[in-house]
């Protein structure tokens, strides 16, 4: 692995042109914006090429090559959604999640804390983006009271999935609220992150010794954890809480500084724990169980982890390390047929190429050997204290942001009526069958006395849920000094 920078900056500059190969969207018939897909129409979901911009204007801060600067902006903007710019396109909100919309909402964000190149003035700008994105995830019809808040992982109803709430989807909301609070000072999306904080915790996805799970589902109340790790959750909880770090004083700084360090501990321990970092819920020496989503978890844990350091000074030396180990191995892996012969494979622990090829894994590598860069900018009081940590409002942020942004105030209103379309026509056709029969199956439960019994177990489940506010409350007067107390001691138990 070269040491120097300007060695690491050739060395990312190969591997992001090896990257944008698998980019078509500026030829005839393709969609601009976003790698070919989904499938069948190609390997990759709209959200990942929402990340791979955010990957590249990481490679643009810390190189300060330009090269894709123009490419990353169209694309950004071709995607927003309009009117409510929210990163909802028409093409993809029939299928979405909470993360694939919050990926394209972190890469706004990201646009604003680095400074990259502001849009023209008459297209939406960055930080109104990330803003527009977490209005609509913080809005009470994403947030229902199945498992007792929390975002679910599917938005509409029809989809597969929707019965389940996952951590990355909770964690990149919890992560866009503490880096809106840090880069515009309001304290209310402060509140939002603290709030999906202590559900994380509540529902049993987040332990206090770091460990987050994937997710569960919402028919059994969230008690079906699925305890599957995947880097890029511990990640986006652990670039959070650094951000939360950053934004709060006092008290409260150190209760994150404890969660910062043992989201750390935990994220070190079980996914480098032979260096390089593996994905160890679907990756083994043997058998690769990844789908192509999974095959780029690793470049954004690198990421995140890279900025953890900058937020959260008494976390960088064992960053620098780590990253230095696995970024290391992931260059080693790049000895593929293609590119020249340098393709970068998926598994980081074998010292060659494994024939596992793709963007994803391009992407995880350019990630690696930028994030390296951010132990190596200039300025600062000293190596330790966080220098080039993201920008806000008050220290160089230019981005303008829209506080209403994603909520229709202001703008068009988007339930104003349009021309009824053909595609509109038959889908009302099918909600008028799918109503239909829900009222046919209704009249027949009411014959047979199944309404009145669900009444018993909603009224005795109302009664629960008053027993548990009453204890919410009673939880909620514990001393911040306890909380912490409390994290450390079963943080170091055994």
């Amino acid at each position: 692995l070269p040491s120097c920078p300007d060695s690491i900056k050739r060395a990312a500059s190969l591997v992001a042109a090896d990257l944008l190969t698998y980019y078509h969207g500026s030829e005839p018939g393709q969609t601009p914006g976003i790698f070919p897909g989904p499938p069948p129409a190609g390997d990759y979901y709209w959200w990942e090429s929402g990340a791979l911009w955010g990957t590249l204007m990481d490679y643009w801060h810390y190189t300060g090559d330009s090269t894709y600067n123009e490419l990353v902006t169209s694309s950004m903007l071709f995607h927003t959604g309009p009117p409510l710019n929210a990163y909802m396109p028409e093409n993809y909100t029939i299928s979405m999640g909470n993360d694939d919309q919050g990926f394209w909402g972190l890469s706004a964000m990201l646009a604003a804390e680095v400074g990259f190149p502001d849009p023209p003035a008459d297209q939406p700008q960055w930080l109104q983006l990330a803003q527009a994105v977490f209005n609509t995830q913080a809005d009470p019809g994403r947030h229902d009271d199945a498992c007792g808040g929390g975002l679910r992982w599917q938005i509409p109803m029809a989809n597969i999935g929707y019965d389940y709430k996952n951590s990355i989807s909770n964690g990149i909301f919890f992560n866009l609220g503490a880096r809106l609070a840090r880069y515009t000072g309001n304290e209310t999306y402060a509140h939002h992150a603290r709030n999906t904080w202590d559900w994380m915790m509540a529902v049993g996805l987040m332990t206090e010794d770091g460990n987050v799970y994937d997710g569960a589902h919402t028919g059994v109340n969230c008690t079906d954890v699925f305890k599957a790790q995947f880097s890029y959750n511990a990640a986006v909880f652990l670039q959070g809480a650094a951000f939360m770090y950053s934004f709060t004083k006092g008290e409260e700084q150190l209760l994150w500084q404890h969660r910062v360090q043992a989201l750390l501990d935990r994220t070190v321990a079980f996914f480098f724990r032979i260096g390089p970092i593996i994905e160890l819920s679907c990756e083994t020496p043997t058998v690769i169980i990844c789908k192509t989503d999974m095959l780029s978890f690793k470049g954004y844990t690198h990421r995140w982890m890279a900025s953890t350091a900058q937020l959260a000074p008494f976390t960088r030396d064992t960053i620098m390390r780590v990253l230095r180990n696995s970024t290391a191995a992931a260059v080693n892996s790049c000895q593929g047929p293609l590119h020249n012969g340098r393709a970068c494979g998926f598994r980081w622990t074998t010292g060659g190429y494994d024939g596992l090829t793709g963007a994803g894994q391009e992407m995880s590598v350019l990630a690696a050997l930028s994030s390296l860069l951010a132990f190596n900018e200039e300025g600062g009081e000293d190596e330790k204290t966080g220098k080039g940590a993201p920008l806000t409002g008050e220290t160089g942020g230019t981005s303008k942001g829209d506080p209403h942004a994603g909520t229709g105030k202001g703008g068009v209103d988007p339930t104003q009526l349009r021309e009824v379309t053909t595609g509109d026509r038959v889908g009302a056709w099918f909600l008028t069958v799918f109503t239909l029969g829900t009222l046919v199956a209704a009249f027949v439960l009411m014959g047979t006395g199944w309404f009145e019994e669900r009444e018993g177990e909603a009224a005795a489940a109302a009664g629960e849920k008053k027993n548990k506010e009453k204890e919410e409350e009673k939880k909620k007067k514990l001393s911040i000094w306890y909380k912490i107390a409390r994290e450390v001691i079963f943080r170091h138990q055994g």
